[in-house]
């Protein structure tokens, strides 16, 4: 069972169904990547193996397609959920919609954006009162995004990848796509990009890199190879010293297997520090993809790995998210 205190579903544990317990996974510890330098400074993790509990299920979005990825405005307490628009060819376009919700679920307001990307992760970052996203843009023929943007989310806007009110960064010589994600309780900027036929992990610190000073990364190395059940990978987040990485498939490809698993990655090694380990959060949702994750602390300061899924059926999907609040 999941806590009861009253308070809102972040602001306090909230009064929460539980998501499903977890299989136990063996520790993947070592495997292979190249080491990284320890300049991220040691931080708790998750415990993967711990059960998870429900921020909300069975949502819509403004649009009415599969989530890709979610983040969180910390000060502002506003939760954002990515998803590619309906329609013919906006997969390819990078034609993205991008609903802003409330904890308990309901929509406040959306924004398009043509010409972004798939929408695998994003983050965002606080500005007073102003919610800035950090997503990729400039999608390739592919529909993947070819470098990062930062910018403003406008309620009910609409806005092209040649804007000027995008900022645009290519930190990585040679990097031909990139995604990021952002961990807002340390304050970094995490990039997970593709070079030389490798996705790759850098992080950065956040407030230099929106001056636009990026500089040599924090950490720096090619991604682990994720032993999973599923070879799709659905999202990355990250809390202080740990990457974590989310894979998964939906019901309707794989006949219904549960076969969602998070891995995490210590920075500092660019190794496996825990899993894959099975999620059953969501078990019983229809359709059932796992798609995104996010890091969020509570007022009273507790950290919760966030983890999403997709459900419904086709023309009627809908958003399910899921949080962990273990960490050792």
């Amino acid at each position: 069972m999941s806590p009861r205190n009253p308070g809102s579903p972040l602001s306090r544990r909230g009064l929460l169904r539980a998501g499903g317990g977890l299989g136990l996974a063996a520790l993947g510890l070592g495997h292979g990547a190249a080491a990284a330098s320890a300049a991220v400074p040691a931080s708790a993790r998750f415990d993967l193996t711990q059960p998870s509990y429900d921020l909300f299920r069975g949502k819509t979005l403004h649009d009415d397609t599969v989530q890709q990825s979610f983040a969180f405005d910390q000060v502002n307490k506003r939760l954002f959920v990515a998803q590619l628009r309906n329609g013919s060819g906006q997969d390819e376009l990078g034609n993205l919609c991008v609903t802003q919700l409330d904890f308990a679920g309901d929509q406040v307001s959306y924004m398009h954006l043509s010409g972004f990307g798939h929408g695998v992760a994003f983050g965002v970052e606080p500005s007073g009162t102003d919610s800035y996203l950090w997503t990729e843009v400039d999608a390739n023929t592919g529909g993947y995004g070819t470098r990062l943007a930062r910018f403003k989310f406008v309620k009910g806007g609409s806005l092209s990848n040649t804007s000027t009110a995008i900022r645009k960064f290519a930190p990585i010589a040679g990097a031909t796509e990139y995604t990021c994600s952002i961990d807002p309780v340390h304050n970094n900027l995490v990039t997970r990009y593709h070079k030389d036929g490798v996705k790759h992990i850098a992080v950065y610190d956040l407030a230099a890199a929106s001056a636009g000073t990026f500089g040599t990364p924090k950490v720096n190395f090619p991604q682990p190879a994720l032993p999973t059940k599923s070879p799709k990978f659905q999202g990355y987040t990250a809390y202080g010293q740990y990457l974590y990485c989310l894979t998964g498939t939906d019901y309707v490809t794989n006949g219904n297997v549960v076969d969602s698993e998070i891995t995490s990655v210590d920075l500092n090694t660019g190794k496996i520090k825990e899993g894959p380990v099975l999620t059953k959060a969501g078990e019983s949702l229809s359709f059932r993809e796992a798609e995104g994750m996010a890091v969020y602390r509570t007022d009273s300061g507790e950290a919760r790995l966030f983890l999403g899924f997709a459900s419904g059926d086709p023309g009627d999907r809908r958003s399910n998210i899921f949080y962990k609040n273990a960490l050792v």
